[in-house]
């Protein structure tokens, strides 16, 4: 593993304080591919609650199945599924039968409660009984919804995961839809030095496996921990990123856990600056270690330097150039804190001085030199887009999850596909329509990586190029016509000007919706339907924005509760007892609360789910 460093500025004033931005970079020396793959021993752990039922489940079926498809004979797996309780499906073994462990992944099907923490010890269990130093050892948890059985406090959970990965045990925390705790899975995973990621839509469920397992497969050095020491030329400094930091002393020990070879670890400072003579001023001295993997056994590997600055006098300061990549690193982190602030205001009921705090740094962004590179003019689309949501009081789980995972996103790793990731919010309904195409240039709007992107499909264009567009009006699958499109100034995408309209294709219409749930209130709502048998139920295969109930046995009754997130459990619901059956999923319009409290009322047709 190799470390470098790079300067916002060369050169800097005698006597004046100055800001300075120092990223460090660690990634492989070498060659990538070169770099040797270690074993794997993993434990897959999938919620299977009655809120993953449908397309969801299915979805992180395949992905597994996926995923163990792509793993080495000799890498171990096992699988655990989870809703009440935990139930290990494929035990530790050997990758060779990856059919037979398909096979088997294959048959889950969904029902109950989340029991997070039993499912997810559960895998644990298995890890650490094969866990070997040289050996990757992690456990990856996939749930949609709220922790509500086993072990619930996220403080336990979150300080539960420091302590395994404290043992050798590192987990990866996967948030699927809309019902999850983001708050308690970025803990968890950043304690356990793990990753984090926000899955949408089902079917980015098997990219984000592809994501973890490339990682995985390439890991150079596990448990980096680097020490600054700053100099006395440094007035103060703070980490950018978001990893684990004690102050020892003068001293930062940052802890950023596993680096990978097709990934490059960063770390980046703000330092206050103020030398007092002219010539080669020392900055810091930086220390780091790591474990690494050489001729099958584990070594300790270690390395330091000396970041330095040139001071001298104002002009010589001015006309040294600055390096703006380092300058892109540090404003991207400092947007990425700007988003947590936003997310924390926003929480509080302070959604104007949220949206008003995004709004400050897209004007900042755009009129820095940044605004020419691509990744910046999408962080400024998804900045106004994001306080366009906050003013017009749209503040919902998906906004919030989406702000949460890029800020993350941002200050822990370096993948452009794991960045600013979203797609909820935009709509072009408000947009004038046209269906000649006459007079403008065509775009199209299309779904890549868990992204909208918007490429051009008019002749004489490049259609590989993005194009920068506004994300509110972005719609999947939805088609433009705008005035123009020019090149941004390094050629590298487009940029839409003047109108923008909406194309619509022969036989195309544009539906118009309410913005509301197609849920039934309460108040119009009717008592559940109530047919002889679960035979006689009408069926459907997704749960869309009904409720799901399951029967589960007490004594010799069966008992229908709510398993859908958002509800209590452990409340008895008025349901149908002619068409009670044990392991049948069952779809409900709406469940109200009883009058009285304590209990819920099934109202409006009544599906069974087909799996």
């Amino acid at each position: 593993m190799k470390a470098t460093y790079a300067l916002s500025k060369p050169t800097i004033v005698v006597g004046e304080s100055t800001k300075l931005s120092l990223v460090v970079r660690f990634g492989a020396d070498g060659k990538k591919e070169d770099a040797p793959r270690r074993k794997l021993n993993l434990s897959l752990v999938l919620d299977r609650s009655g809120s993953m039922g449908g397309t969801p489940l299915r979805q992180a079926i395949k992905a597994a199945q996926a995923l163990v498809g792509e793993m080495k004979d000799d890498d171990r797996v096992s699988v655990v599924i989870f809703d009440d309780s935990a139930d290990t499906i494929v035990d530790p073994v050997l990758a060779k039968d990856k059919k037979a462990i398909q096979d088997k992944i294959g048959k889950a099907r969904a029902g109950g409660c989340t029991n997070l923490s039993g499912g997810w010890l559960e895998g644990i269990k298995h890890v650490k009984k094969h866990a070997t130093k040289d050996e990757v050892n992690r456990v990856l948890v996939l749930t949609d919804g709220q922790a509500n059985m086993g072990i619930t406090a996220p403080d336990v959970l979150k300080k539960t995961a420091r302590e395994k990965a404290g043992e050798g045990v590192v987990t990866t925390t996967l948030g699927f839809g809309s019902g999850f705790n983001e708050d308690l899975l970025i803990g968890m995973a950043r304690e356990a030095e793990g990753n984090f990621y926000f899955i949408e839509h089902p079917e980015d469920v098997e990219q984000v496996f592809k994501i973890e397992l490339e990682g995985l497969s390439s890991v150079i050095g596990q448990n980096l921990v680097v020490n600054v020491r700053p100099d006395d030329a440094v007035e103060h400094g703070w980490v950018l990123n978001k990893y684990r930091i004690e102050e020892k002393g003068s001293e930062l020990q940052v802890t950023l856990g596993d680096v990978y070879a097709v990934e490059e670890k960063v770390l980046a400072l703000e330092l206050e600056v103020k030398p007092t003579k002219a010539g080669t001023i020392k900055v810091a001295s930086i220390g780091f270690q790591y474990q690494t993997v050489v001729d099958g056994s584990i070594k300790d590997g270690s390395g330091e330097f000396v970041v330095t600055v040139n001071a001298g006098t104002a002009e010589e300061a001015a006309a040294a150039a600055q390096d703006i990549n380092v300058i892109g690193e540090a404003r991207r982190l400092e947007t990425a804190k700007l988003k947590d602030e936003a997310v924390d205001l926003a929480d509080k009921g302070d959604l104007k001085n949220a949206a008003q705090k995004l709004r400050k740094m897209a004007e900042d962004l755009r009129n820095s030199p940044l605004a020419n590179q691509f990744a910046f003019a999408e962080e400024i689309e998804q900045l106004e887009h994001f306080a366009d949501r906050l003013e017009k009081r749209s503040y919902d789980g998906v906004l919030r999850k989406e702000l949460r995972d890029q800020s993350y996103q941002a200050g822990a790793r370096s993948r452009g596909d794991l960045a600013q990731r979203g797609t909820a919010g935009g709509s072009a309904a408000g947009l004038a329509t046209v269906t000649s195409a006459d007079g403008g240039v065509v775009l199209r709007c299309e779904k890549e990586g868990g992204k909208l992107r918007i490429k051009v499909t008019s002749d004489g264009f490049d259609v590989n190029k993005n194009v920068q567009f506004p994300r509110a009006i972005r719609q999947e699958g939805v088609t433009y016509l705008v005035e123009s499109i020019v090149p941004s100034a390094d050629g590298s995408f487009y940029r839409a000007q003047g109108w923008i309209k909406r194309l619509l294709r022969p036989g195309e219409t544009v539906s118009v919706s309410s913005g509301g749930s197609s849920r039934r209130s309460s108040s119009s709502s009717k008592a559940a339907k109530t047919p002889a048998t679960a035979a006689d139920l009408p069926t459907c295969t997704e749960i869309g924005d009904g409720v799901l109930v399951q029967c589960v046995p007490e004594g010799k009754k069966l008992r229908a509760r709510v398993v859908s997130d958002g509800y209590n459990p452990n409340y008895n619901i008025r349901f149908p007892r002619s068409i009670r059956e044990l392991g049948v999923l069952y779809v409900c319009d709406e469940v109200v609360e009883a009058g009285g409290g304590g209990s819920y009322i099934a109202q409006g047709e009544i599906k069974r789910l087909i799996q």
